[in-house]
């Protein structure tokens, strides 16, 4: 991006007309909440921070405060920039963007600050030789809300033309914001669903990934509303609509220089088993693990599990596969004279209403997990793994994954290892807002649907 200091980044700013810089963070429902500072007192803020209550994070997905989670009216925390994130925000009259940390006031990183959770998984990489590399890859949906129901934009065929001529403005006016925001576009198609779409960018070191899928989604927001359309990333619109997955591409490379750097997941030796060298292999092996409760943070919401479904191409059993897309874990085939830098996997359970700061911690801690403890991963599967027998089951180590967001709550609080990489105060704080959240859409589909649609 270039601008590093606060005063090169202020300079920047007055030069662009900028009368406010939103100070962001993304709560436990990855909802992006935060406070602007005007320039003018801009400078001040970056050093000293802005402050905003603890109980913040424990307010659940209507707003509604969870007092068990020990969070009352009591205790601040300091929003922190962290100045590599500021951007100019081309869908806006006159703002910016910072991403921010929360600080404790004696300037220790709060424990149930989601952003510091991942730094602390990363440095966990790093210590053991690895850099992490991930990308994020949102599906949304495209439409205009009339009274109260939401109107996809296009009803084309998958990959289709049609599709892509009716949202062509648009994408086109978000590929030119997110690249003004040094976000690199990679491809784009219009996906199965109506109205849904997809527009991938490249993959970053873990940290950045995360604050990547945060740009993204305000992005593209902002764009919509700049052509009167509504966007949405929740998981599931409607029983009968095609699902939003966020899939999460991840490899781990060495800690050399840029010159340097090679990709530990890949092993040109190891064609049976998707070129995935031992380090990839026991990697996937930590997420399988864990995948039953890691899912309560990849994917985090009520409505998250009517995604969850066999036979949906989301994925709904802990198994991996080559290039399977029923596969919890997919290993992607890789590219002609690209095999060093394509080789990752893809993790399919995870959608938009994961904080990407929890979800991608939590995948980077169960995957160091399994290196450590040199897990062997269970056979790939080959086929759909709702064909599979109870016997081939039981043999493949292929289990259900929860259907609720409860279940996978449960899950969650019974897997110790997990929960300790939390740590007790942000996995409780965590596990009581979702709790809130199951009991609140109980037996009302309508409501969740409608919520789901307005704050995702």
């Amino acid at each position: 991006m270039g601008a590093r200091t606060a005063e090169e980044i202020i300079d920047k700013a007055n030069s662009a007309g900028v009368k406010l810089v939103r100070f962001l963070f993304s709560d436990t429902n990855a909802c992006v909440r935060g406070k602007s500072s005007s320039i003018a007192t801009a400078a001040q803020r970056f050093k000293s921070g802005i402050g905003i209550v603890k109980a913040t994070m424990a307010q659940n997905l209507l707003d509604h405060l969870q007092t068990d989670s020990g969070y009352s009216a009591t205790g601040e925390v300091r929003l922190i920039p962290d100045l590599d994130t500021f951007r100019l925000l081309p869908y806006t009259a006159a703002s910016a963007s910072v991403l921010c940390d929360l600080h404790e006031l004696d300037g220790q990183p709060w424990v149930s600050c989601p952003r510091s959770f991942l730094k602390k998984q990363i440095a966990s990489a790093a210590e053991m030789g690895f850099h992490v590399r991930a990308a994020f890859e949102p599906e949304f949906m495209l439409g205009v809300m009339e009274g109260g129901d939401f109107k996809p934009i296009d009803r084309g065929l998958c990959f289709s033309s049609q599709s892509m001529n009716a949202a062509d403005r648009f994408i086109t006016r978000l590929f030119d914001c997110l690249e003004r925001q040094d976000l690199k576009v990679e491809q784009y198609y219009a996906e199965l669903g109506a109205g849904q779409h997809e527009l991938s960018i490249q993959p970053a070191p873990a940290l950045q990934a995360a604050d990547n899928l945060v740009i993204y989604r305000e992005t593209t927001y902002g764009v919509a509303q700049e052509f009167g359309l509504t966007a949405t990333f929740m998981p599931k619109r409607s029983a009968e609509d095609a699902g939003n997955g966020c899939h999460l591409h991840l490899s781990l490379w060495n800690n050399g220089s840029n010159d340097e750097q090679t990709n530990l997941f890949y092993d040109a030796r190891n064609s049976q088993q998707g070129n995935l060298s031992e380090i990839g292999l026991q990697f996937t092996a930590g997420i399988l693990t864990h995948l039953k409760a890691l899912t309560a943070l990849t994917c985090s919401s009520v409505n998250s599990y009517r995604r969850l479904k066999p036979r949906s191409w989301s994925s709904a059993y802990t198994c991996w596969g080559i290039d399977n897309r029923e596969a919890a874990v997919r290993v992607p085939s890789l590219f002609a004279g690209l095999e060093n830098q394509t080789c990752n996997i893809e993790l399919k359970v995870v959608d938009a209403t994961a904080n990407p700061y929890l979800a991608l911690g939590a995948v980077i801690a169960c995957g160091l997990d399994g290196v450590r403890r040199k897990l062997k991963v269970p056979p790939a599967v080959w086929c759909d793994p709702s064909e599979l027998s109870d016997e081939e089951m039981i043999a493949g180590q292929v289990e259900r994954l929860p259907q609720s967001l409860n279940e996978a709550l449960t899950e969650l609080e019974a897997d110790l290892f997990l929960f300790q990489q939390l740590g007790a105060e942000l996995a409780n704080t965590f596990i009581v807002v979702k709790t809130s959240e199951v009991s609140a859409y109980l037996d009302d589909a309508a409501f969740e649907f409608s919520t789901h649609l307005l704050r995702y």
